[in-house]
């Protein structure tokens, strides 16, 4: 029943015709109704309007929910150390793990800031779980990656989530839409951190 409900109001949306809002509501029988009509006086209707659509079948574009005071100290503390920003350290912490400390992706990697494991020995990670060990070791990274590309940030990044193999073969961002979303969405998060830290 929810499949059937979900392809009429797709249909009637993307009709080129339907221009006016467009009134669902369920009536005494137990039906659900369609109509571009309103509803009749003490009915309770969803509204969905193609102009300014009330109600969204997508989230894209939608302004999430930031953690602009998560492992505040921890975050401080190794950007000042590395100077690397705060806002960019939480854009990346957000957008690998959401802030997740227990987080483990398919490919293996580990942590708030989603370290690999071949990183472990280098960066001196003893417990990839640990907020502490984990943030540094990303933060150091960072600023390794940002001595190496000279601080520009889309290569920072496209090497943090690909590899910096992957940058040096294609000169630039790799072409893989994982690694340019990812960068973008870095950057956008950068952003609005940096706005509600300002």
């Amino acid at each position: 029943m929810k499949y059937v409900f979900f392809l009429i109001l797709c249909l009637l949306l993307a009709s080129p015709v339907q221009a006016g809002p467009i009134y669902v509501y369920t009536d005494d029988t137990g039906a659900i109704r369609f109509t571009s009509k309103p509803p009749p006086k003490g009915v309770t209707a969803k509204v969905f309007s193609a102009k300014k659509p009330k109600y969204s079948l997508f989230r894209r574009g939608r302004k999430q929910k930031l953690f602009h005071k998560k492992y505040q100290s921890i975050i401080k503390k190794v950007s000042q150390r590395y100077q690397v920003s705060e806002p960019l350290i939480r854009a990346v912490i957000h957008t690998e793990s959401a802030f997740n400390p227990r987080a483990v992706s398919p490919k293996g990697a580990r942590g708030l800031m989603q370290i690999m494991p071949f990183h472990d020995k280098n960066l001196g990670i003893e417990d990839p779980f640990e907020p502490a060990q984990n943030i540094e070791a990303g933060v150091r990274l960072l600023a390794e990656l940002g001595k190496r590309y000279r601080n520009n940030l889309s290569l920072v990044l496209a090497a943090y989530n690909a590899g910096e193999e992957a940058v040096s073969r294609y000169g630039g961002v790799p072409p893989y839409k994982e690694t340019q979303h990812y960068v973008k969405r870095v950057l956008r998060l950068r952003n609005e951190y940096r706005s509600v830290s300002s």
